[in-house]
């Protein structure tokens, strides 16, 4: 999609659209249409400060309908669908060319529309490009293969793209999420639809621009905007949508996956987790003090990997709770204006997701607030920010929260991360693997053997040992129980977004063919 140019205002240093307006690739023939009416406009707002940052033009139904028809045709033409990988290579990386050069517009256009501080969106944003670069030399060096068969014939295999694809992506990693899933549709040659969130759509709408540039026909790249549950459901539902890869909460992902089974297309969905991570007692107390805080607090606590069930062998118990503790309160001293380079901490996304977080805090029937627990308001010690005009939630600590309850085992999407003390590595493994959800685990050891052990036995698509929240293009990931479906990332990521295609040619000479003939009599090979 080609986002209008239109007069772009200079903020903070920043260029970006005060009004993003309804798709322009749309072209109506019927003027009496529901296209001629006023579109459903949305607000993105900054939520560190409540103040406005644009507005947005949300796609009619008829016009998803033109689009997703569009992509179709765009996909049959070939233009992209049928290019040599050599070429697709070549766009793509002149893309992550392009995105390089506009890291550090990216990176402030996320930090206002998330709340997220500037300093993570910089060094969220200089990973980004690596992603459109590791499938631009996958295609240049991935290998089909040659099936083994009987007789004189040769039986290659191709990988072709599915068709037109949707992807819906999240709020919290605006276009992050959405490159992890954009890279691999382009690189396997389908056309793409992408609805991003309608909290934080910005970024990606730059993003959009860039593909002129780098030479990505009209047509293979369009963004969507508006609700999931009109423009999301729709695209979710269209029968020409061969494939759906979303980033989303468990119950979206189930209602998601139900519609996309009854067409018969390919998912893909990450969705929530309850993050363990178990520390041992023979851990370096310094290093996991400092790992645990940032998988539990990064983004504030707003991604589906959060550390948020810290479990500690009692030996340590008290020791690493109390050096703990003091990182905790020096994160929430340290928050601020999230854009100011000194912020530890950021806002949470919206009012809404705000008063969730606090409402399971408080309605909690088991558990102690060792730090934290309620609605920040008054003014920063960092720069005297006034944390009243946003949604701040401080880093919260809860101790002894029985297993079954839900802050132990729901989703909070927030900076609250419930402790826990255990005993032997089976108690551990045990308290790991309570819960539904089986994303992202941590484990904290300078045992190369238990390490290895424990990783093995947590049921988890993703275990860091000493470490979390490490990512890399090359690298699966995706959940298990109900985590999701599928991975991103790596080859698998490049193989579900396409479909194996079996060549057999009958290599044999003229004379020898016609010697076989089935309905001769003779005992022929059948199969």
């Amino acid at each position: 999609m080609r986002v209008p140019a239109e007069v772009s205002l200079q903020r903070k240093g920043l260029l970006f659209q005060d009004h993003y307006r309804r798709p322009s690739f749309v072209q109506w023939t019927d003027k009496s249409s529901s296209a001629t009416r006023d579109p459903e406009r949305f607000t993105v707002t900054n939520p560190a400060n409540g103040k406005q940052l644009c507005t947005v033009d949300a796609a009619s139904s008829e016009e998803v309908e033109w689009a997703v028809s569009h992509a179709q045709t765009t996909f049959d033409s070939g233009i992209w669908s049928k290019a040599s990988s050599i070429h697709r290579s070549s766009v793509l990386s002149r893309l992550a060319d392009a995105l390089q050069r506009r890291i550090p517009d990216m990176a402030r256009i996320d930090a206002l529309q998330t709340g997220r501080p500037i300093r993570e969106m910089n060094a969220q944003m200089t990973r980004l490009p690596d992603w459109l670069s590791y499938y631009a030399a996958l295609l240049r060096t991935n290998q089909g293969f040659v099936a083994p068969t009987q007789g004189k014939l040769l039986n290659y295999i191709q990988r072709v793209p599915l068709g037109v694809v949707a992807q819906i992506t999240p709020f919290n990693h605006p276009l992050f999420i959405a490159i992890k899933k954009i890279a691999p549709a382009l690189a396997a040659g389908n056309s793409v639809i992408v609805k991003p969130s309608e909290l934080t759509p910005i970024s990606l709408l730059e993003f959009a621009n860039l593909t002129q540039e780098a030479g990505l026909p009209d047509g293979v790249l369009t963004i969507l905007l508006g609700y999931g549950h009109t423009t999301g459901k729709q695209l979710a539902t269209h029968s020409l949508v061969r494939k759906v890869d979303i980033t989303a909460g468990t119950r979206t992902g189930r209602a998601v996956g139900a519609i996309v089974g009854s067409n018969l297309a390919a998912l893909t969905a990450e969705l929530g987790g309850k993050a363990p991570i178990l520390i041992f007692d023979d851990a370096d107390v310094v290093s996991a003090v400092n790992g645990v805080a940032f998988a539990a607090f990064v983004a504030s606590g707003q991604t589906c990997i959060s550390g948020t069930r810290i479990i500690i062998q009692e030996n340590i118990y008290e020791f690493f709770m109390t050096e703990f503790l003091k990182k905790v309160e020096s994160i929430t001293q340290g928050m601020g204006d999230p854009m100011d380079e000194r912020c530890s901490m950021g806002s949470i996304i919206s009012p809404h997701h705000l008063n969730r977080i606090d409402d399971m805090v408080a309605r909690r029937q088991s558990g102690t607030v060792l730090t934290g627990g309620k609605r920040m308001l008054g003014k920063s010690l960092l720069d005297h920010f006034d944390f009243s005009r946003g949604s701040f939630y401080p880093p919260t600590v809860i101790s002894d929260v029985d297993v079954s309850h839900e802050l132990w085992q729901e989703e909070i999407f927030g900076p609250v991360v419930v402790v826990k003390k255990f005993s032997t590595e089976s108690e551990g493994v045990r308290l790991a693997n309570a819960s539904k959800y089986g994303l992202g685990a941590g484990v904290w050891t300078q045992d190369l053997s238990r390490a290895h052990r424990v990783a093995a036995d947590i049921d988890a698509g993703l275990v860091w040992v000493n470490t979390h929240h490490r990512n890399d293009p090359s690298s699966p990931w995706g959940g298990m129980k109900e985590s999701g479906i599928g991975r991103e990332n790596g080859i698998e990521a490049l193989e579900a977004y396409s479909q194996s295609k079996s060549i057999i040619v009958n290599v044999a000479s003229a004379t020898e063919s016609r010697t076989d003939d089935w309905f001769s009599g003779e005992q022929k090979r059948y199969g």
